[in-house]
């Protein structure tokens, strides 16, 4: 039985896969872990707030990613920080000014996810009629 190339692709594909669903240490599998620290609303609109400005300040970013709450933008900076995925500067002035940006790694994660936006504008009107069309069978 000879093994064609869109079988190699496939085989390739799906060990791919079952690396990325492999658990490590801590239990989970580096997916899980993703989408537990990153993959929400606000740490996506903050990223990508960042990826769009360059460097801002708590206000600007508060401004620019609409409906977060103060709290929430704290608690969300703090988490991407604490991740690596955006800096904090602080400038010794009065009174402080603090600025953030994203971070190397940052940056490698707004580039998947600009593909995703990609990926999401492309295929947005056969979403829309995948959910009408279901919505109307059920």
């Amino acid at each position: 039985m000879e093994v064609t190339i869109a079988d190699r692709q496939q085989l390739s594909k799906r060990k791919k896969i079952g690396k990325i669903l492999e658990e490590k240490g801590g239990g989970f599998c580096p997916i899980h872990d993703f989408l537990i620290h990153f993959a929400n609303k606000w740490s996506m609109l903050v990223i990508l707030n960042l990826g769009y400005s360059g460097k801002a300040r708590f206000n600007a970013l508060k401004q620019s990613t609409s409906g977060i709450s103060q709290r929430m933008l704290t608690v969300t900076l703090r988490s991407l920080e604490e991740d690596g995925l955006i800096s904090r500067t602080v400038f010794p002035e009065i009174p402080p000014r603090v600025e953030y940006e994203l971070t190397s790694l940052g940056k490698s994660l707004l580039d998947v996810m600009t593909m995703m936006g990609e990926w999401a504008t492309r295929h947005e009107d056969e979403i829309q009629h995948a959910r009408k069309a279901f919505r109307k069978a059920h």
